[in-house]
């Protein structure tokens, strides 16, 4: 009995070894997500997307809060950082949304809510630490159990499983604005004809494609089990970078801020 104690004592602290350095690479992919999202952020690829896309919705009554919930999807499955992209459609949007005459209540509530889709559309950060504690937590009830090469629960579970309802909570925000839209319009009036602007086909692609190809090759390499979370994330600050120097918004003084 007492060499079985002291068996499982070792294979104890061995699994507990393993699941550190389990541990250190997944949280790796925090500091990588953080950077491919203040990189698109101070890249402005945010902010060209979102002005795109207030004028392709501009003509609808509500258009523009239809847009800030779009953007913030798009910017919630390219970097998963809730600040920041608060931050930046807050002070993209906002003003023009009290200037068209939009409910102030509604329009903040538009854009607190459509920042915090970063928490649960995938690479989602808390997801990310999420993940790590429930995998530690998990393998050691097995460990109690008398199981010792326990399965887990990896971020990337965690991510497909946040996918559909991420996406259900955008729809839900949009059918909310149509809603309003339709049936109190002083709260979401339609622009004037002079606020009207047109935009190409060739400059809503050239907004919307970059993110669009982040976006896929970061989850698109974790959903297919092409790549673990740590590496996808690697490839997304990669690809934030390639994109804000495509735009030649990358230099050293922006590098050294990201940093």
């Amino acid at each position: 009995q007492a060499m079985e104690r002291n068996i499982s004592f070792i294979v104890n602290r061995m699994n507990e070894r393993v699941i550190a350095g389990q541990s250190i690479e997944t949280l790796l992919a925090v500091l990588m997500f953080v950077m491919m999202g203040i990189t698109l952020e101070r890249s402005k690829i945010a902010e060209d997307l979102l002005t795109t896309m207030a004028r392709v919705f501009g003509p609808l009554p509500g258009g523009l809060a239809v847009s800030i919930v779009i953007v913030g999807a798009f910017l919630a499955a390219s970097t998963g950082i809730v600040g920041a992209t608060v931050v930046t459609m807050g002070l993209l949007a906002l003003p023009t949304m009290l200037r068209r005459g939009y409910d102030p209540a509604l329009a903040t509530g538009t854009l607190a809510a459509t920042g915090t889709l970063g928490q649960i559309i995938p690479p989602s950060i808390i997801l990310v630490l999420l993940g790590d504690v429930l995998s530690n937590a998990y393998q050691q009830a097995q460990q109690r159990l008398g199981i010792f090469s326990p399965k887990t629960v990896t971020v990337s579970d965690l991510f497909v499983g946040a996918l559909l309802p991420g996406l259900l909570l955008v729809l839900l925000y949009l059918l909310y604005l149509a809603f309003v839209a339709w049936r109190q319009p002083e709260k979401l009036p339609a622009p004037t004809p002079e606020e009207r602007s047109s935009v190409s086909i060739a400059q809503l692609l050239r907004s919307l494609l970059p993110p669009l190809l982040l976006i896929m090759a970061v989850l698109g390499s974790i959903l297919g089990g092409v790549a673990t979370p740590t590496e996808a994330a690697a490839v997304g600050a990669l690809g934030a970078g390639l994109l804000a120097l495509f735009k030649r918004q990358l230099n050293i003084g922006k590098l050294r801020e990201v940093a």
